[in-house]
């Protein structure tokens, strides 16, 4: 089941998947889950994971309800979960261009490699779980690039932005029912009383 911190979960795997797959670079770089505010070190490099974009997947909008039973023997009615995609944008500070240039190569071999994270991989409320999440690099258009630096008023920076999809979060509301114990059917012969 996955709750609200989920998204948390999924920002804590992303990280965890980076801090491994950059060991290979002298020195590795600090990854961070980072807002963007304030000074950002550049000795040692750092990568920082920005979370700018959090939509709802429209292609998962109609599947259908979950029905579990209960400890009582009743059954839950639940909606499904809530298709999650989450978007991100993943910078390099490292003090130089050609270090720069290097993380983000490898930043981007390593999703590439692993655009599937599952397993023991997964982080925090996943973990354990049989979920899934899937990795695709979603460039964005320049000028829409130029707007989040402004956002988070920061001179623009050479990212890869990524988009992760599908995070399910669970429903809260659930509807209990009683399993059919007995049927009656009957039948009508046309003209009869």
């Amino acid at each position: 089941m996955a709750d609200y911190p989920v998204i948390d979960d999924v920002s804590e795997t992303l990280r965890a998947v980076l801090a491994a797959g950059l060991t290979s670079l002298t020195p590795p770089p600090t990854v961070q889950v980072h807002d963007l505010q304030g000074p950002i070190a550049t000795t040692p490099a750092h990568v920082t994971i920005y979370l700018y974009d959090v939509a709802e997947d429209p292609s998962a909008k109609n599947r259908p309800r979950r029905k579990r039973p209960d400890a009582a023997g009743n059954i839950r009615v639940e909606k499904a979960p809530m298709a999650l995609l989450l978007r991100y944008m993943i910078t390099p500070w490292g003090g130089t261009r050609a270090a720069e240039h290097q993380i983000l190569g490898r930043v981007a071999q390593v999703l590439y490699d692993g655009a599937i994270i599952h397993g023991t991989a997964l982080q925090g409320g996943l973990a354990g779980t049989s979920d899934s999440l899937k990795l695709t690099m979603m460039p964005i258009p320049l000028q829409e690039r130029f707007w989040l630096w402004q956002a988070v008023s920061k001179a623009y920076r050479v990212s890869l932005t990524y988009e992760v999809r599908v995070v399910n979060l669970d429903t809260t509301e659930a509807q209990v029912v009683k399993p059919t114990a007995t049927r009656n059917l009957g039948y009508h012969v046309p003209g009869a009383p």
